[in-house]
């Protein structure tokens, strides 16, 4: 199928579809390597650490968090 056969399909889709299908195009583009994604969650734990470590945050610690989601199912 060619470029142009693709597109008049896809713009008989209907709306949900069509964005759905955008949305997993537009992904497909911007796609980090795994290398871009341990280095953002790197930066993020460490920026979260400093935080911590400033006072600007209080940790909670794992038992909290269960409970309070156990909470939230019920």
């Amino acid at each position: 199928m060619i470029l142009k056969q693709i597109e008049a399909e896809a713009l008989h889709l209907p709306e949900n579809e069509r964005a759905e299908l955008a949305q997993k195009l537009l992904l497909s583009l911007d796609s980090p390597s795994e290398e871009e994604i341990s280095d953002d969650w790197l930066f993020e734990a460490s920026r979260r650490a400093k935080d911590i470590d400033n006072g600007l945050v209080q940790p909670i610690s794992a038992e909290e968090v269960r409970l309070k989601a156990q909470a939230l199912l019920r």
